[in-house]
């Protein structure tokens, strides 16, 4: 393979070494584990300075205010500065929201859930020698030369992990020194040897994933337990809090809280327009707002293949400008980093995992069978992780569940055994299969008939049914009042008499989104005709005849 034919998207991860791990002898592996002298003082004149001189770095290591009146659960006015953020895949795919809106009057809280502490160790990383010299080979052939304080950060270990394999490649004769400055191995600048060359084109061919280091799944699935849905507080008080901007029956909210408490699946039901979708995404707000932060690793590492974990369109990050106030970088830039201390804190974060708000991955009709497996990419031999996964320790909705391309007996075949054992198994491309943990709050929303979807044993694994029914009068006009005062319209009673005489009363069914329909239409005919947004009788009548007619 020539070097043309390597290509590595920056970010990615390391695998396990394929074809050349023979060359990494046991004995070579004895002598280095019994080596404790400088294996870089000959390249200095004064090889005791080199050794003694101070040490350097150490290398460790946006929603959008939920819609108005989606779905009829309308949500209160607040000022401009006080929104959420929102993040959408592109292409239709699966959605994530973000944090509770502060004007929602919630306090948000500091995340409870202990970080991942930084690894020692090569051993207490998760990662076997040769898969850390193979990101570091793959680093320098991507690079032509990096500090050791570099590799250490693209990795995102601490540098005195990172020079175990450093150490082993140097006798090797993988590696060289070029140059170096007196305080330390993290300041000397590292380049391939011919062999080290060759070594890393194996490297590739195994895997083109390069980035920050994997976590082992024993690591990731002890991570997942620590930071359950089921682990997180809720009472009537603040569960009131975190929908109190929407307008909610408080007997919707005494059956959300138990199901929030179990952790365990929901079936929302009911006739569309009436807020299941915008109640299921007010549960995800209320666990970014008191089930606090959680960690998701850049990737995981099982049978020698590197699983992608971290998506960032599905995940909101919220350790940024810690981050960056430390000087690390997300991606592999190769430029120097500030000097920092050599010795690993024994506080200090394991910095191969993102703090992110709890992932609320939202999917629809575009939900297959496919997407709930590993992605293999034959091009770049890493996997990506489905969607579920990537939504552990936060919901995963599956909203207009019944109109996915795959039949709903065939989707609920697939999740049977994880809603009873809270454990999915994943299959590789070689045929191993692999348990994962399967710790989420799954929503299950949808407008067809319940008994027409789903037999006896699935509703027996789903521990949760909770029908949405369409709104009464008294809960239709305060909608409606509500859906004015966001549009800045003048509220008249009157308009509600007009509707349920002439419409409601005479066999159609309100709908908690039509306040928001209707007044879209009216302010759209009062734009047409150039005059002020006003509730008058005639305006009224003719968005109702538009709105309500029989098709």
């Amino acid at each position: 393979m020539t070097d043309e034919h390597i290509g590595v998207s920056a970010g990615e991860s390391t695998p396990a070494h394929g074809p050349g791990e023979s060359q990494h002898s046991a004995s070579q592996r004895g002598t280095l584990a019994a080596s404790g002298g400088d294996l870089y003082a000959d390249l200095f004149d004064d090889g005791k300075a080199a050794a003694g001189g101070t040490p350097a770095a150490d290398a460790l290591g946006p929603s959008v205010p939920v819609d108005a009146a989606r779905d009829g659960v309308v949500v209160a006015p607040r000022s401009t500065d006080r929104t959420a953020s929102r993040k959408d895949t592109s292409g239709g795919g699966p959605r994530s929201i973000g944090s509770m809106p502060s004007g929602s009057g919630v306090r948000e809280r500091k995340s409870e859930i202990e970080p991942p502490r930084a690894p020692r160790s090569l051993a207490e990383s998760g990662l076997t020698l040769t898969q850390l010299c193979d990101l570091l080979l793959k680093q320098l052939y991507l690079h032509g030369a990096l500090l050791g304080l570099q590799l250490s950060r693209n990795a995102r270990l601490p540098f005195q992990v990172v020079d175990q394999a450093l150490r082993f490649l140097k006798e090797e004769k993988c590696v060289e020194v070029t140059s170096g400055e007196l305080i330390g191995r993290p300041s000397y600048r590292f380049h391939l040897t011919d062999l080290g060359r060759l070594r890393a084109r194996e490297a590739f061919e195994h895997s083109r994933y390069v980035g920050p280091a994997p976590v082992s799944l024993a690591d990731y699935t002890e991570q997942c337990r620590r930071q359950t849905v089921a682990g997180i507080p809720c009472h009537p008080d603040t569960l009131s809090k975190a929908f109190e901007h929407l307008i909610i029956r408080p007997e919707t909210l005494r059956e959300l809280g138990p199901a929030v408490c179990s952790g365990r699946s929901i079936f929302v039901y009911g006739p569309p327009g009436n807020g299941k979708t915008v109640i299921a995404k007010g549960l995800g707000s209320f666990l970014n707002v008191y089930g606090g932060e959680i960690y998701v690793p850049y990737a995981i590492q099982t049978e020698g293949h590197v699983i992608t974990v971290f998506d960032p369109t599905l995940h909101q990050t919220t350790d940024d400008a810690e981050l960056l106030a430390a000087g690390w970088a997300d991606t592999l830039s190769g430029t120097s980093a500030p000097d920092v201390e050599l010795a690993v804190p024994d506080d200090l974060p394991d910095m191969r995992w993102r703090r992110i708000r709890r992932p609320v991955v939202i999917t629809g009709g575009e939900l297959t069978l496919e997407m709930l497996d590993l992605r293999f990419d034959t091009t770049s031999r890493f996997y990506q992780a489905p969607l579920h996964i990537k939504a552990n320790g936060g919901v995963f909705l599956i909203d207009d569940f019944g109109r996915q391309i795959v039949s709903p007996r065939d989707l609920l075949n697939r999740w049977i055994l994880p809603l009873e054992e809270r454990v999915d198994y994943l299959t590789l491309a070689t045929g191993k299969k692999f348990a994962v943990p399967f710790e989420q709050l799954i929503i299950f929303s949808t407008n067809l008939d319940p008994r027409e979807l789903v037999d006896d044993a699935f509703l027996r694994r789903i521990r949760h049914k909770i029908p949405i029914g369409p709104p009464d009068r008294e809960t239709y006009a305060a909608i409606f009042r509500l859906c004015c005062r966001q549009r800045k319209i003048p509220f008249v009673p009157d308009v509600i008499d007009f509707l349920f005489q002439n419409y409601y009363d005479r066999g159609r069914t309100p709908r908690a989104s039509d306040p928001r329909d209707l007044l879209e239409i009216v302010v759209s005919i009062c734009r047409f005709t150039k005059q002020r947004v006003l509730l008058t009788p005639q305006v009224v009548s003719e968005a109702a005849a538009r709105f309500f007619c029989e098709v």
